[in-house]
């Protein structure tokens, strides 16, 4: 998108707030990958969503330093509840800091470790899940959740254009991209969902369980 494009779309759209805002600061400051957190802008549209899907279970998988999970729970009922997934311990810290001082602390459950193994000790239904974690592993986590989405639910998951690589003209021999080519393939042809990809930032795939 053109940065013209986008400074217009946000000055036209809600502020992140201020503990967003010194969020997404610090993780530019203090992190080697600051790419990886969703920003002012697909923040507000993962709100929005929440806003429109009005989930009361989230299962995030990939919090990184926690944007995105608090801009989901700022959608949440008061009895709502989200469960994010980190498998890097040594960015535990920073993002607790973060949740410990948001108003909505009280409904985000954080999980360090692989989600492979985290998921299943979790109990019951989820209305809407957001995969955001290790590219490589898509296909996986799309398999581990499924059957954890109440019908009518939702799967989100981000990152599936892939800087455009997924529709390069030469096979690629990156981990990575090969993981989300697997993953779109296996969404697109999955008769049990009704699906469509976001030009989005780097994609943001919207799936609905039947």
């Amino acid at each position: 998108m053109d940065d013209s494009i986008e400074a217009y779309i946000l000055r036209h759209s809600d502020a992140e707030g201020e503990l967003l805002g010194q969020l997404n600061r610090e993780t530019h400051v203090k992190h080697l990958r600051p790419r990886m957190l969703s920003g002012h802008l697909q923040g507000r549209i993962l709100k929005m969503l929440c806003r429109m899907i009005a989930p009361k279970r989230i299962l995030e998988l990939g919090t990184f330093t926690g944007y995105s999970a608090l801009c989901m729970a700022e959608a949440l009922p008061p009895d709502g509840e989200i469960h994010t997934v980190e498998i890097d311990d040594e960015i535990e810290d920073f993002a607790r800091t973060y949740f410990d001082r948001s108003p909505y602390r009280d409904r985000i459950y954080f999980h360090i470790g692989d989600a492979l193994e985290v998921v299943p000790r979790l109990e019951g239904l989820f209305d809407l899940v957001f995969i955001d974690a290790d590219k490589r592993r898509y296909t996986d986590y799309y398999r581990l959740v499924f059957d954890r989405v109440r019908p009518g639910g939702f799967i989100l998951a981000d990152n599936t254009l892939w800087d455009g690589k997924v529709a390069a003209a030469s096979p690629s021999t990156d981990a990575q991209t090969n993981g989300i080519l697997r993953f779109n393939e296996l969404v697109a042809s999955d008769d049990r969902v009704e699906k469509v990809i976001l030009p989005l930032r780097d994609g943001l795939t919207l799936i609905w369980k039947k």
